[in-house]
């Protein structure tokens, strides 16, 4: 079920502007960051764009400037689906390893980069959207190289990584880095060089980001306190769980019978149990043996005295 949520803005005189926005909301997959998390993130790529902006700045010779504007979670699919159906992406390894996320860029941006790595002026081309040559190819990626040592720096409060331009892709389509439904943290930066507005974006699997924050609040999170409270807990239980009353039997081994047998039944019978004399009874709780004892008597009861708890001896 897709729910719409609707937004509105007021304007200057406290009316509801025209037309309202509407933002769609699937419950069957809620893609949601924790608050805490989020802000990490978003202080990440932050930094992340700023030191990008400079690379660029510095390499092009022009002035770059790359602004976060949205980060959201969403499933592979999700990402994948909208993008153009050419358009260039540089497959990323976070670590050593196979590529595992995106940096995706419009194919006009990057041949654009290329124009002024080249010393052109950075004039938009009209052509239809290409493959990199092997030239282009080696300087987009020395380029884009050069920014993946920021990438790596702007999460180190996050996470220890080392982030490397594995190749690059132009069809969106034809690249599987995750399950569809699997969730992925997005990104999305508007990029300005010298007037030239566009859009890039960042993918990366959700659970490479937030398995170590998880992993680290369940390691600090519980005070001294908290732990107290929690041994105290366990021993109430394991007290209350050894008061439990549970039924045992002891049992001769099991006999195999036809139906012919049983309906032949007399009384008088005996049955000759397959049972050897040398062999000890099971002692089982709810169809279980937890061990093994002998026939015999206390006062004028018949009793089973345990000669073992190891389990079952061989016939």
């Amino acid at each position: 079920m897709n729910v719409s949520t609707l937004q509105r803005t007021r304007n200057s005189k406290g009316r509801d502007s025209d037309p309202p926005e509407f933002e769609t909301y699937d419950f069957r997959r809620p893609m949601t960051l924790a608050r805490e998390h989020a802000r990490m993130f978003e202080m990440a790529f932050e930094t992340f764009a700023r030191q990008w902006s400079m690379q660029l700045t510095s390499r092009l010779r022009v002035v770059s400037t790359i602004v976060l504007d949205k980060l959201e979670m969403m499933s592979y699919d999700d990402y994948i689906n909208p993008l153009p159906q050419h358009t260039t992406m540089a497959l990323l390894s976070l670590n050593e390893g196979r590529a595992q996320s995106v940096l995706q860029m419009p194919s006009d941006t990057t041949l654009l980069w290329i124009d002024y790595l080249l010393g052109g002026p950075g004039l938009e081309r009209s052509e239809n959207p290409r493959e990199l040559t092997e030239i282009e190819y080696a300087l987009v990626t020395n380029l884009l190289q050069a920014s993946m040592q920021d990438l790596g720096y702007a999460f180190t409060s996050v996470l220890d990584m080392s982030p490397a331009v594995r190749s690059i892709e132009y069809s969106p389509q034809f690249i599987q880095l995750a399950p569809a439904k699997e969730a992925v943290i997005v990104a999305q930066f508007d990029v300005t060089i010298r007037g030239h507005k566009n859009r890039a974006s960042i993918m990366i699997p959700a659970e490479i980001l937030v398995s170590p924050l998880n992993k680290r609040e369940g390691d600090d999170a519980k005070s001294a306190a908290e732990l107290q409270e929690e041994r105290i807990a366990h021993e109430r239980l394991k007290r209350s769980m050894s008061s439990v009353p549970v039924e045992m039997s002891v049992q001769f081994k099991p006999l195999t019978v036809s139906p012919m047998d049983i309906t032949t039944l007399e009384i008088g019978q005996v049955i000759r149990l397959n049972h050897a004399v040398s062999r000890p009874l099971d002692l089982k709780v709810d169809n279980l043996i937890v061990g093994h004892g002998v026939p015999g008597n206390s006062g004028r009861q018949l009793a089973c005295k345990v000669v073992d708890t190891e389990g079952e001896v061989a016939s």
